[in-house]
């Protein structure tokens, strides 16, 4: 069963990642699925999605609960119908969940290159800092903006929420592992706890980058 890895970020707060290794067939018979899971599934074209789907309700089985607990709102927002939050992410043969007494996001990215010529679609007030230099810790330090507003995103979840305008994430290190960000919307500002941590698996050659956030 691989259950990669296990962080208990406090005492109500805990990530579970799953390395997606099993086939869909060997996944699919290890959950039971509500009828509403099951078509959203059914309707899925790639295999690795599905193969992702499925993962998260292993992971979500893993914490106690079941398919018939999840749920989604209108926006596609998942949650349980108790006093957990949860939040959810897979990144090609990752999955992830965290679970939370506290408001929460969470995100999983591939480090690539590719992240360069987007940047400037999600970056903004980041650039005052940043320093593109074309560099592996240039891409890492995209690849951790980028996942907190990802994060962040997920938590608040409103229509017209802009990366670039309206979320702004502070001045960080890579030797550290925490920063701060805050959401700027409709009259509204909002301040973030953004934790952030480089995962890597013996069967990927790529590191990943695992971000999560608290809402303060």
């Amino acid at each position: 069963m691989p259950l990669f890895q296990t962080i208990q970020c406090n005492e109500n707060t805990r990530i579970l990642i799953w390395e997606i290794t099993e086939s869909f067939d060997d996944l699919l018979s290890k959950v039971v699925l509500k009828e509403k899971t099951q078509k959203r599934l059914d309707g899925m074209k790639s295999e690795m999605h599905q193969r992702a789907f499925l993962s998260v309700r292993m992971l979500i089985q893993e914490m106690g609960f079941t398919d018939k607990d999840l749920h989604y709102d209108e926006f596609g927002k998942p949650y349980f119908d108790c006093h957990n939050y949860i939040s959810i992410t897979h990144s090609y043969h990752f999955a992830a969940i965290i679970i939370s007494h506290e408001k929460v996001g969470i995100d999983m990215e591939l480090q690539r290159e590719k992240i360069q010529r987007i940047a400037d679609k999600f970056t903004d007030f980041e650039c005052n800092y940043l320093e593109p230099e074309f560099t592996k810790e240039y891409i890492k330090k995209l690849t951790v903006i980028w996942g907190a507003k990802e994060a962040i995103f997920k938590i608040r979840n409103e229509k017209g929420i802009s990366f670039k305008d309206h979320i702004m994430v502070e001045d960080f290190s890579l030797e550290k592992s925490q920063t701060q960000a805050s959401l700027h919307f409709d009259n509204l500002v909002k301040d973030f706890e953004v934790h952030y941590k480089e995962i890597q698996s013996d069967n990927f050659e790529g590191k990943f980058t695992l971000v999560f956030a608290f809402e303060k």
